[in-house]
């Protein structure tokens, strides 16, 4: 809507674009009018107003009256159509040889009444908060998973077990089988404490819902062992990022062959793979040092001589660095679904 003002200095615009030579459609396409709407402003010789606001419509003959929007209301509120939504009452009234309203106006009713809601008596949706978990060292905080490895026989699998852990990104153990089971997850997991010496310590672990994880075999052995074990929330596999990025880092290699054709196959490309991303990979979330690297702790070392090398650098010419020089540090705390309100703690220079 455009007040009589802002209609009189358009009009008073296009005249004078008109007068200094200019095609009277041009200029009304300049202010995004038609000419036929600049007839109508100035039909008569003045500037017209918006009189639409204020017009008088008279109401739709055959608008319902309020009786039988109120007969409508009670109606579609019955207990036996009070959990169902008006595509469902119109037809089964047509059944007993009723009609009193469309779907449309039905639900027109319901908006004007604010009961235009679920209708179905259903469980209220339970918000859960997803697992927060921080790990401040290696060997605190791990996350597993099971991927699918495509055999030469259309159809069959191997499975790709990993156990990766969250603060150094290291792959601590992986195994390639035939078959998912609880049981070759509970030796994986041993295997894993075993070969990183922390039997006994506190350690996390997080899984998504699947039934190896949440087999029997497997829960048991993570108690024998003392392990807490971390699910993720039904249906959502954001809450195990950590290992679904690992599983596209492996099968977006260009050594992935895609297909394996044979069991023996899959374990030496297994094995090969997590070679190359513990001790040749280097990490983009690491600052570009390798997992195994971060894992043992020569992480350190290394950010320091970087940072030493760009000091010495910015020191030859000063003029090329208007900042102070690259951050070559961690964070010395790595969260598992981080709170929105939790600060990023970086390690000391």
């Amino acid at each position: 809507m455009i007040s009589a003002s802002d209609r009189q200095i358009a009009v008073e615009l296009i005249e004078e674009a008109v007068a200094a030579g200019a095609r009277k459609r041009l200029a009304c396409e300049e202010l995004g009018i038609t000419v036929r709407t600049l007839q109508r402003w100035v039909r008569g010789g003045e500037i017209r107003r918006d009189a639409r606001p204020t017009a008088l419509r008279p109401a739709p003959a055959h608008k319902l009256t309020e009786i039988e929007r109120a007969a409508v209301l009670k109606l579609v509120n019955e207990p036996r159509f009070a959990a169902l939504p008006p595509t469902q009452i119109v037809p089964r009234l047509a059944d007993e040889g009723r009609y009193v309203a469309s779907e449309s106006t039905i639900y027109r009713i319901l908006r004007a009444e604010q009961q235009l809601t679920a209708r179905t008596r259903v469980r209220t949706a339970v918000h859960r908060e997803p697992p927060r978990r921080c790990a401040h060292a290696p060997n605190q905080l791990w996350c597993w998973d099971i991927t699918y490895l495509p055999a030469a026989v259309r159809g069959t699998f191997f499975f790709l077990y990993l156990v990766l852990d969250v603060y150094s990104r290291k792959i601590v153990a992986h195994e390639v089988h035939a078959e998912e089971s609880g049981h070759h997850a509970a030796a994986l997991i041993e295997r894993a404490v075993l070969r990183e010496r922390i039997a006994g310590q506190p350690l996390v672990i997080h899984q998504d819902n699947g039934s190896p994880m949440k087999a029997s075999t497997f829960v048991a052995k993570l108690q024998e062992l003392g392990i807490d074990a971390s699910y993720s929330r039904p249906s959502v596999s954001d809450d195990n990022a950590y290992a679904e990025s690992l599983f596209r880092t492996c099968k977006y290699r260009p050594e992935y062959p895609g297909v394996f054709s044979s069991l023996d196959e899959a374990r030496a490309w297994a094995l090969r793979f997590e070679r190359w991303y513990n001790c040749e990979h280097k990490h983009r979330n690491l600052k570009f040092i390798s997992p195994a690297e971060r894992h043992c702790g020569v992480d350190r070392a290394i950010f320091a001589a970087r940072r030493k090398l760009y000091e010495l650098a910015r020191a030859r010419h000063p003029a090329r660095w208007s900042r102070n020089t690259r951050d070559w540090s961690l964070p010395d705390q790595v969260w598992l679904n981080r709170p929105t309100q939790q600060p990023i703690m970086r390690e000391a220079a």
